[in-house]
Parts: structure tokens; C-alpha cells; sequence
């Protein structure tokens, strides 16, 4: 029963996420709806994963959005580039 309680309250916040985007209210630089699933962040399942490899996965997502932001999405390319940048000197100044 607990679980299943929990599944539609997943299911719900999905729900509103994706209905946020659909509206143009998602913020799809610093948390789009389709980055957190279950309560989970992508980002964190990820540095999780990688260990010592979130650094260079940090990096690879900034050069890729650096490199595509003149042919896909402008200014918000470079926002998530600066979004990935800022994290990564997080994890330098923390380690």
C-alpha cells in the first residue's frame, strides 16, 4: 500500500514537472523537469556513478554546449555551460 502511495506521488510530481515545461514556467537551465525522476536528480545519480570521472564529465558537458550554443540553442547552451562550469568549481574548491 506505502508503495504504491509513493508511486502516485512520483507520478504526480512528474505530472506538474511536465506541466510546467509545457507551460514555458520549467526553468530548463538549472532544473528541467525531465532531469529528476523519482526524486532524484540525474546530476546526482551520475557524480554517484562516475567518481572520479565527474570531473571530466563536468567537463565534457561544458565544451559540448560551449561548441553547439551558435546552432542549437543560443544563450541557454551558454547558460548551461556556465551552469556545468559552476559546478565543477565547486568540486575543486571541495576537494
Amino acid at each position: 500500500m506505502r508503495k504504491m502511495a509513493e508511486q502516485e506521488s512520483m507520478a504526480s510530481m512528474q505530472s506538474a514537472a511536465n506541466l510546467a515545461w509545457a507551460n514555458g514556467q520549467a526553468d530548463m537551465v538549472h532544473s528541467p523537469p525531465h532531469y529528476n525522476q523519482a526524486g532524484i536528480e540525474c546530476i546526482d545519480a551520475i557524480r554517484a556513478a562516475t567518481d572520479g570521472g565527474y570531473e571530466y564529465y563536468l567537463q565534457g558537458n561544458i565544451i559540448k554546449y560551449l561548441w553547439r550554443y551558435r546552432y542549437k540553442n543560443g544563450v541557454e547552451d551558454l547558460e548551461k555551460a556556465k551552469w556545468y562550469l559552476e559546478k565543477l568549481i565547486e568540486e575543486i574548491e571541495n576537494e
